[in-house]
């Protein structure tokens, strides 16, 4: 095989928390990568999908496969299924709290738990505003079996013009997260 690189296999979890902006953001900016990326949505997931973008998953960018939610037969329920990374985009606090339990009720929390049990790469985009207590206590759970917990907080330095380039600018972030360069992604102190 020589120098070839295997491209990178990511998978997508859309749970029903708000922020489908930083979703379809995300998936734009690795649409041109060398990144296998499959998907799971939850119903809830779905419906909040429709009602902020307009969407159903499979109109989404970049995701070459869905999985069903209910299928735990599907390959991201098995830690041989070589996924690289994991994000849960957006996460709502049902889905972390299962996490931080350990439970695995559907598709997205199995495959949660075998990021975490394989050592890979697990994002949670978690979204709720104001957090409670038994949020920050899951949120820590969570970080310490091995996620990284990345809150949507677009880099407001970068002035931003738009919510599209908002969500961009947190798009970079979660690139970084999972190891992908994003063409056109600005840092700070970079140079123009």
């Amino acid at each position: 095989m020589g120098n070839r690189q295997v491209p990178k296999k990511i998978l997508v979890a859309v749970t029903g928390a708000s922020g489908m902006l930083y979703l379809q953001s995300f998936l734009r900016k690795i649409e041109e990568l060398e990144v296998v990326v499959h998907g799971i949505c939850s119903e809830a997931g779905a419906k909040v999908l429709g009602m902020e973008k307009g969407l159903l998953p499979r109109e989404l960018p970049t995701v070459s496969s869905w999985f069903d939610c209910r299928d735990f037969a599907a390959p991201p329920a098995s830690g041989s299924s070589g996924y690289d990374a994991m994000l849960i985009l957006p996460c709502s606090m049902g889905t972390l709290a299962a996490i931080a339990a350990g439970m695995s009720a559907n598709l997205i929390q199995r495959s949660a738990d075998v990021m975490l049990k394989e050592r890979k790469e697990l994002v949670l985009v978690v979204r709720e505003t104001p957090f409670n207590r038994t949020h920050l206590k899951n949120m820590l759970t969570a970080h310490d079996a091995g996620a990284v917990i990345c809150p949507p907080m677009p880099a407001f330095y970068l002035q931003p013009a738009s919510l599209e380039e908002a969500a961009d600018t947190f798009s970079w972030r979660l690139a970084d997260q999972v190891g992908l360069e994003v063409p056109g992604r600005r840092r700070w102190g970079a140079e123009e």
